[in-house]
């Protein structure tokens, strides 16, 4: 579940940032892109390895993720990128998703 909701998250950020002007390519754009893309792919990762320790470690490189993108959504908007009401979606999406990693982390840090 938390997986496909880091993948729902990908795509709002990337077509928030179709939009972007062309001088953030390599900025802005390009950042709250990784860090989107960051999120479910630490997920995936973080499962595939053997020990639970590691999947704990990338559930946090997701969590500082989420914590990365939400700061660069309220960048676009101060810097007039997009609007509150047009981003409100991807912070919901990403507060949800710090909650739900956060647990998810704490459950496998407390079954060791």
């Amino acid at each position: 579940m938390v997986w496909q909701k880091g993948i729902a998250l990908v795509k709002m950020v990337y077509q928030l940032t179709q939009h972007f002007p062309d001088a953030e390519k390599f900025g802005l754009l390009s950042q709250m892109r990784r860090a989107a893309v960051s999120i479910p792919s630490n997920i995936a990762e973080g499962q595939c390895r053997r020990a639970r320790g590691e999947f704990v470690q990338f559930l946090s490189h997701s969590e500082g993720s989420v914590a990365e993108l939400g700061i660069q959504v309220i960048i676009s908007i101060e810097l007039g990128y997009g609007t509150a009401a047009q981003t409100e979606k991807i912070t919901n999406l990403t507060t949800e998703l710090s909650k739900m990693l956060d647990s998810l982390r704490q459950k496998l840090e407390v079954t060791k």
